[in-house]
């Protein structure tokens, strides 16, 4: 517990009670005013520093107890008057219960603090005056208490109004950041992107016309390669960059580190899929990572579309100079011998292409088929 803020302020009233009831016995043993009634005064006094203490949970009852023990002494016992500590306890109580309670409840408290104040200042003879400066003193309690429960009002919607605007201010500048993100790879997509990719579309006409000419085209070949690559990694690029405005992650680019998702979802469509791959892959390029994992995803999809829900394998092995991916599945439907010139094997054979990588695909002996790529790993990126 520290000084600078009260975890619980219930700790006000638990201390101010047991104070109250200490002054009243200290008060009737140092002052001869009470004579015979201050063993009286001093008990309605404890009695009144215990409705304090009540009032810590549930003020308007404790208001309401310690406001009944005032009048006693005076009632009763025939006191000359109410001790001073009994005083100070209802004006304290007074301005807890305008604190901690509702302005009604708060008011129906201060009343009956009023109504014990004029019972015994009428019931001990005062004086006119003394009849109304006795209560009176409560009402200066009781606004403090309204003024500080306003304030405590007021700090509570500043912090929300703060919060909410922090929120606002946060949720704005992702929206910026998200558009100007979706901006970069739109311009990166629709401007770049085309223009490598025509670029490279007309590096291969040329090395179809240098047909005669295999050093230049050669050349020519190297560069519509990387043309190529550069377009998927482009593609990649993209991928990253595009992120909603309402604050949605961006897809995660497609990588072998995800092939266990990958076995997943073809798992959950039907396919009895095996995985043998080591478990901490080494990093590779980003082009040769895409290539790989939709060489991949590509394999397994022709199984389920030519073979059915058969037994599969998946083997990836790593060494320094490639990446090697293996698929094979059992003997399936008779019509999976036709995929041989799909489209999908194309596909892949166009990607290895890219990479410089090589594709055998054929029937097994056992009429199963299997699909085996090698990626070469180049030494330097």
């Amino acid at each position: 517990m520290t000084m600078t803020r009260l975890r619980d302020v219930r700790l006000i009233p638990l201390v101010f009670g047991p104070l109250i009831g200490f002054l009243a016995v200290l008060e009737t043993q140092l002052d001869d005013f009470f004579g015979a009634s201050a063993t009286a005064t001093w008990v309605s006094g404890v009695l009144l520093g215990a409705g304090v203490v009540v009032a810590a949970w549930h003020p308007l009852a404790g208001t309401v107890m310690a406001a009944a023990c005032l009048p006693i002494p005076v009632v009763v016992f025939d006191a000359p008057g109410v001790g001073g500590a009994a005083m100070i306890g209802m004006i304290g109580v007074v301005a807890w219960a305008g604190w901690r309670e509702p302005p009604r409840r708060s008011l129906a408290a201060f009343g009956a603090a009023a109504v014990a104040f004029t019972s015994a200042s009428m019931a001990a003879g005062l004086s006119l005056w003394e009849l109304f400066f006795i209560p009176a003193i409560l009402l200066p309690g009781w606004c403090m208490g309204l003024l500080a429960r306003r304030s405590g009002e007021r700090a509570a919607k500043l912090a929300e109004l703060a919060a909410a605007l922090d929120a606002e201010r946060e949720a704005n500048a992702q929206a910026a950041v998200a558009q100007e993100r979706t901006r970069i790879a739109r311009e990166v997509h629709d401007a770049v992107a085309h223009s490598v990719s025509v670029m490279t579309l007309q590096l291969g006409g040329l090395r179809r016309v240098l047909a005669g000419r295999p050093a230049e085209q050669e050349i020519v070949a190297g560069l519509e390669r990387l043309g190529r690559q550069t377009v998927e990694e482009m593609r990649g690029l993209v991928g990253i960059l595009r992120e909603h405005v309402d604050g949605e992650r961006p897809a995660p680019v497609p990588s072998l580190a995800r092939v266990d998702e990958l076995i997943s979802d073809v798992r959950a469509a039907g396919l009895k899929v095996t995985l043998d791959s080591p478990a901490e892959p080494p990093q590779l390029p980003p082009v040769l990572d895409l290539t790989a994992y939709r060489v991949l995803q590509e394999a397994l999809t022709n199984v389920l579309r030519h073979a059915g829900e058969v037994p599969t394998a998946v083997t990836i092995g790593y060494t320094d100079q490639a990446l090697t991916l293996e698929v094979r599945n059992e003997p399936g439907r008779p019509a999976q011998g036709g995929r041989r010139g799909g489209h999908g094997l194309v596909g892949m054979r166009e990607r290895l292409a890219m990479v410089q990588g090589s594709l055998h695909t054929g029937v097994e002996p056992d009429g199963g088929f299997a699909v085996r790529a090698r990626f070469p790993i180049p030494r330097t990126w």
